[in-house]
């Protein structure tokens, strides 16, 4: 008797039981489902934009190379030359970019620079995501 007297004074145990558990992760599932992939376009457009913006960037850099060296730099030398001042070059004022890391795209690839044929402009291209030539969206071809 003495035993049942001590399980009627008892309090059930309070807790989470597993039914509330599942409905609870079932909830933060459907709520990433929706919003994972939004998220995941807003960082690809956030990329193309911030490409555009280094390419308007380098340009400039590059239209301040032409005014110190009254030329653009050779297909050869490269971008290199906004950083390093090419060889023989005495009227070279760079740097002209802050760091060698605003020379690749938000994708981690150096941007495509050649001078022009006639050596009075110049052009500027990046693939986008995928890295090679065409594509739409987040793949599109950007250039100057």
């Amino acid at each position: 008797m003495f035993l049942f007297k001590d399980a009627e004074k008892a309090k059930p145990q309070s807790g989470v039981t597993l039914l509330e558990v599942l409905i609870v992760l079932s909830i933060i599932g459907l709520i990433a489902a929706v919003i994972g992939p939004r998220l995941v376009g807003y960082l690809g457009r956030a990329k193309t934009e911030t490409a555009e913006l280094q390419m308007k960037q380098i340009s400039s850099a590059l239209q301040l190379f032409y005014i110190d060296m009254g030329r653009y730099p050779a297909s050869s030398e490269g971008l290199a030359t906004l950083m390093t001042s090419p060889a023989g070059a005495s009227s070279w004022a760079g740097p002209y970019l802050e760091s060698d890391e605003a020379m690749a795209d938000p994708w981690g690839r150096d941007y495509l620079y050649s001078q022009s044929e006639d050596a009075r402009g110049f052009s500027l291209q990046s693939y986008g995501r995928d890295g090679t030539p065409g594509g739409s969206g987040e793949d599109a071809d950007l250039s100057l």
